[in-house]
């Protein structure tokens, strides 16, 4: 083709054709968002979720439960086990929660730095607020 025609050469997109971006990953934050504020922190059971699923976590418990409701060997044997990992796992939420708490702090901290930079008056509020 003659390159000062460019012009006249249109380039047309019918639906489906040329490049399609589609997010295909599913949303599940509506489960953890859905917690009460009142029943726990959702960025906690969140991340607490990740580590080990609430069925996971429940299989432990019924595991170790009917290893000691039952004393045959291989049951007691699945028990240990499962004790050991449940036990890892709460260790790994507390991490969770400590680091979570950590965060927590760290904004906070960051949001009354700001305060006091926009808004004395409230920040003053604040202060008088929680008797500090």
């Amino acid at each position: 083709m003659i390159p000062w025609f460019w012009i006249w050469s249109p380039i047309l997109h019918f639906p489906w054709s040329g490049s399609v971006a589609q997010q295909i990953e599913p949303n599940t934050n509506w489960f953890f968002d859905a917690i009460k504020p009142d029943a726990g922190d959702a960025r906690i059971e969140k991340k607490a979720f990740e580590r080990a699923s609430y069925g996971k976590q429940l299989g432990l418990i019924t595991e170790i439960l009917l290893a000691e409701a039952d004393a045959g060997k291989l049951q007691a044997e699945q028990g240990e086990v499962a004790l050991k990992q449940l036990r890892q796992i709460r260790q790994d939420i507390e991490l969770i929660k400590q680091s979570e708490a950590a965060v927590t702090a760290r904004e906070l901290a960051a949001d009354i730095k700001r305060l006091k930079r926009r808004s004395p008056a409230e920040y003053a509020e604040l202060l008088r607020e929680l008797g500090l």
